[in-house]
């Protein structure tokens, strides 16, 4: 037990020692950049909210993650880039309705807004987005 107190004594007492262990103790840990890398891939339901406009609301489309690109993931023509801050814009068709929106995903939700001609109609709106 005296061995033990005197090597952490003599660790303690040497700065430069100290200071080394947190360098090696700072690489080990994944920086948050690294974290990003693909950090949005996966299946995004994606459920848009009217503001402006004769448009319904509450529609839900599931959106594909992967790497820096947004596509379809079931119903629609969607394409779109997600950047590694997670700022997403994307464009939507089905049939003569098209839209385009922004916003931002982080973590496991996003948000942001849209605007396009759904039925012949001029809407915009919001959108929330959950990974699934």
């Amino acid at each position: 037990m005296a061995h033990f107190s005197q090597s952490i004594l003599s660790v303690v007492a040497r700065p430069r020692t100290l200071a080394l262990f947190a360098v090696l103790a700072a690489t080990a840990v994944p920086s948050t950049a690294d974290a990003r890398i693909g950090g949005y891939d996966g299946v995004w339901n994606v459920t848009f909210a009217t503001t402006r406009g004769n448009c319904s609301s509450g529609y839900s489309v599931p959106f594909t993650v992967t790497g820096s690109r947004v596509s379809s993931a079931g119903g629609g023509r969607v394409s779109g880039t997600v950047n590694r801050g997670g700022a997403v814009a994307v464009q939507v068709s089905v049939g003569a309705s098209h839209a385009a929106g922004g916003g931002r995903l982080g973590g496991a939700a996003g948000a942001g807004s849209w605007r396009g001609i759904i039925s012949g109609d001029q809407c915009s709106g919001t959108w929330q987005a959950s990974r699934t």
